[in-house]
């Protein structure tokens, strides 16, 4: 199969029979669901860009396993300019986006799988490898989109997977057969799970010998019996289910997704197995996997930032503002932010390196600052562009009151046409252009994408502390020590 294209992806998910639950009921139209479809177009987008002259040459590559041309999410990266490109493009969907596009993860697990499973055979005489090659070549020729499950729910986080009270609190084996293993469980905060074609599970932790049935790795189908999902909520979201209400919803064509993904006995078979016991490769395949999210966010909040920038701008000129000086040095300061992500989303892919296995991974201790950065600079951004947005943004009537014709002025004026009054904008711009910026601005930073901006900027891809662990390992002290003391004559 070649390369899809966006309607034909979208069709695609309505062959499967995905279990979506939300509200306490079970969806059965899910893809037209106005909750859901948002966070749908963002994955379509992965597929039209590819498809567009424009920005063909960003978006596809030329696959190492078969030499076929494939989408660059489904790509072992083979160079540290594959790398970069990978920055590049999280950057131009985020332009074009505003949200998560959601088919990161599934390109994370693929290269730290793949380096992973290769190490993992060297020593165990395994066929882990060949089976995830094998697995991906097929995602490669049908253009699938796979979701990254690595966050378990984790229970009581002071003991290990093998000591919680409830073995389901981090994926585990229940059952082993010749041809496979029955495993449950579930997987916490999952983007684009719904969205997603199949799922590769990865442990969330290192593991001792005792979390031997806990140390997995594996893909799913989506659909596969005993896995369903529960729909996570987000700040505004049931504006959506508004009629007449693009405006208010600020981001209506694009969004974001999470979700609760259970595993109730679900049989894997042996073929799409990647890890089953070796427990001392579990931290592995984590801190690769992280390492490579990490320096996803060089890129995908960048692209966000640059319209939060831009939205920021517009509030500015609407208001008449934008030649103030403080409103300029807030937008120079913006965008002083946003270009340092980028930077070290840049930085930590030009300094990658090749794996025993053949792809390239990132510099792990600047892929760890780049998040870092991450956790702190969208809230700054985005306080920067709440102060020049001004207080509108989260006082104004609703949609339905613009445009209503119930009568209230001495004069026959009806509350839209108060609400048009004395809510213009400049001269030259509508009041509803001013609507819509305004509730896009209160969308990116305090509603809905606020979710896949703002605050999965601080836990997205770990916590602050998980790269701060990071950093404190790759930072290498002592030989830092050792500098001081060759200089200052110290032996």
């Amino acid at each position: 199969m070649a390369l899809m294209t966006a309607n034909e992806y979208i069709e695609s998910l309505r062959k499967l029979n995905t279990r979506v639950y939300m509200f306490g009921e079970k969806i059965d139209n899910w893809v037209d669901h106005p909750m859901i479809r948002p966070s749908i177009n963002c994955v379509a987008m992965t597929y039209a860009l590819a498809q567009d002259p424009q920005y063909a040459e960003l978006m596809t590559v030329q696959s190492s396993l078969t030499g076929k041309t494939v989408n660059r999410f489904t790509h072992l990266h083979q160079s540290t300019e594959d790398l970069i490109n990978k920055v590049k493009m999280q950057r131009l969907l985020g332009q074009k986006t505003a949200s998560c596009f959601q088919r990161c993860v599934g390109m994370d697990a693929f290269n730290a799988v793949y380096s992973s499973t290769y190490e993992i055979d060297e020593k165990h005489g395994t066929h882990y490898h060949e089976n995830f090659k094998k697995f991906l070549t097929f995602v490669q020729d049908n253009d699938l989109t796979v979701d990254g499950a690595m966050t378990d729910p984790k229970g009581d986080r002071s003991k290990a997977p093998s000591q919680q009270a409830d073995p389901d609190m981090y994926v585990h084996v229940v059952e082993r057969r010749e041809d496979g293993i029955v495993v449950s469980g579930a997987k916490c905060h999952q983007t684009g799970s719904i969205n997603s074609h199949w799922h590769i599970f990865m442990p969330t932790i290192a593991m001792g010998e005792a979390d031997r049935d806990w140390a997995l790795s594996f893909a799913c189908p989506t659909d596969a019996e005993g896995m369903y999902m529960i729909y996570g909520r987000q700040s505004c979201d049931t504006r959506k289910l508004e009629e007449n209400a693009d405006i208010d919803v600020g981001n209506a064509k694009f969004g974001g997704q999470e979700a609760l993904v259970v595993l109730d006995h679900v049989f894997i078979p042996n073929e799409y197995i990647f890890l089953n016991g070796e427990y001392e490769f579990a931290g592995m395949i984590v801190e690769r996997f992280a390492g490579y999210h990490r320096q996803s966010y060089g890129g995908c909040k960048v692209g966000v930032g640059d319209v939060v920038i831009g939205a920021a701008a517009l509030a500015a000129e609407y208001n008449g503002v934008e030649k103030a000086s403080a409103v300029k040095d807030k937008l120079i300061e913006m965008t002083h932010l946003n270009e340092t992500l980028y930077c070290c989303g840049i930085a930590c892919s030009s300094q990658g390196f090749k794996t025993k296995a053949g792809n390239y991974q990132i510099d792990l201790l600047l892929a760890n600052v780049c998040k870092q950065n991450v956790t702190r600079f969208p809230y700054e951004i985005v306080r920067l562009a709440e102060d020049i947005a001004g207080g509108l943004m989260v006082t104004m009537p609703s949609q339905k009151d613009f445009s209503s014709d119930t009568v209230v002025g001495r004069n026959g004026e009806t509350i839209g046409e108060i609400c048009s009054k004395f809510f213009a904008a400049r001269e030259g711009v509508s009041t509803e252009d001013r609507q819509r910026i305004m509730r896009f601005l209160e969308n990116m930073c305090l509603g809905a994408a606020a979710v896949g901006y703002r605050t999965e900027s601080m836990h997205g891809a770990g916590s602050p502390q998980a790269q701060r662990i990071m950093i404190a390992r790759q930072g290498n002290i002592q030989g830092k020590k050792q500098f001081a003391k060759d200089i200052a004559g110290i032996q």
